[in-house]
């Protein structure tokens, strides 16, 4: 019997190209393209592009520098992708490592000729992210470890405390109070009002992950998240100063505009904006204006639907757009500050209600205790 070389030849190198596709998709999980190293690579990347260094020897340096495995084994892989001819975007399309909001931001530097300002802006991007995180860790810091030592001094005055009180209460043989019958009660049941709570945050938590693509769920939880007071306001300005540095950046790259809502449309994830942007996007078709369209949604502020209208008449949409997302970059920053100077008072206040109310429900029988032990 004859083999056909070829044919076993051709047969071989589509299976070691399918165990490659399969090693690149099966990378762990577990792992993770931090916002500082995608920081850094969008900077190192464009530093070597703007020093005339080509796409290929760029990854290689790069790679190079990289300490992590896992980094080196991404960064090879997109080089090998570049060498093969795909384009940088396709490259890093498929890794769920990189969002939507970057490689569309890096399709439109290819299409534009632009690539080393999409990188200086994806840089700049990634920057105000980390610095953000930065805050919002530091401002919660206090709050949370106040909230485990509350926690832990609740447990103990429930578990240890009220009973010994409550042992003694029983002695005398007296009614108690109602708001120490209501202490008693609780601490009788603590363990398992703890594992209730925790049942439930666990059951929330997995119908977020199978429900989040889910149309209603995305419409009804995003409002729900717009009405949660200061936080609702905060995150709407996070997207808007998202959404506004994507349009002002494909704007100045002279996209048109339908093209430029519908690529932002896809790199905004938030369910508000993102259906906004998609009825805006018919409006237009339709002869619409820019400004008349956003008004018509309550998600976009006065603000942004009057200077979209001056940036229209005079033609500088790009810059009017990218005055507003350093605006409300600024105001992001100013409100993830002040949640610290909220947060501290509230915490006072509530771990004070707690165990003052604890504390009374004990102490309050005593009067009643003193008065018998007299007669």
């Amino acid at each position: 019997m004859k083999i056909d070389v070829s044919t076993y030849n051709t047969g071989k190198a589509k299976k070691k190209e399918a165990l490659k596709m399969d090693a690149k998709f099966s990378m762990p999980t577990f792992k993770k393209f931090s916002d500082k190293q995608k920081e850094d690579f969008y900077r190192e990347f464009s530093t070597l592009i703007k020093a005339g260094v080509d796409f290929n020897q760029a990854l290689i340096i790069l790679t190079g520098q990289q300490k992590s495995k896992f980094i080196r084994a991404i960064y090879k892989t997109i080089n090998d992708d570049v060498v093969k001819g795909k384009s940088l975007h396709e490259a890093i399309k498929n890794y769920k490592y990189f969002s939507p909001y970057e490689y569309y931001s890096i399709k439109i530097g290819e299409d534009t000729r632009r690539l080393t300002d999409i990188f200086d802006q994806l840089q700049k991007f990634f920057t105000r992210k980390i610095k953000m995180k930065r805050q919002v860790v530091s401002v919660l810091a206090y709050p949370v470890f106040v909230l485990v030592i509350t926690f832990a001094v609740l447990y103990f005055m429930l578990n240890f405390v009220v009973p010994m009180f409550a042992s003694v209460f029983q002695q005398f043989g007296k009614d108690l109070p109602e708001i120490t019958q209501f202490v008693v009660k609780v601490s009788n049941n603590f363990n398992l009002i703890v594992f209730s709570v925790l049942g439930l945050v666990i059951s929330i938590i997995i119908g977020h992950k199978l429900l989040k693509q889910n149309i209603t769920y995305k419409s009804i939880t995003s409002k729900i998240i717009l009405k949660i007071p200061y936080f609702g306001s905060l995150i709407k300005k996070i997207y808007l100063a998202r959404f506004c540095q994507s349009f002002s950046l494909l704007l100045s790259a002279k996209t048109p505009l339908i093209t430029a809502l519908e690529l932002t449309e896809k790199m905004i994830s938030f369910y508000p904006l993102k259906s906004s942007l998609s009825q805006s996007k018919k409006d237009i078709l339709r002869g619409e204006t820019l400004a008349d369209s956003l008004k018509k949604h309550a998600f976009f502020t006065p603000k942004i639907i009057s200077l979209t209208s001056i940036g229209e008449q005079i033609n500088e949409l790009d810059n009017m757009f990218d005055g507003l997302a350093n605006q409300y970059n600024d105001e992001v920053d100013h409100s993830t500050k002040m949640i610290g100077t909220i947060l501290e008072p509230l915490m006072i206040v509530l771990i004070g209600g707690i165990v003052g109310f604890i504390m009374i429900a004990m102490y309050s029988p005593m009067f009643n205790l003193s008065k018998i032990i007299e007669n």
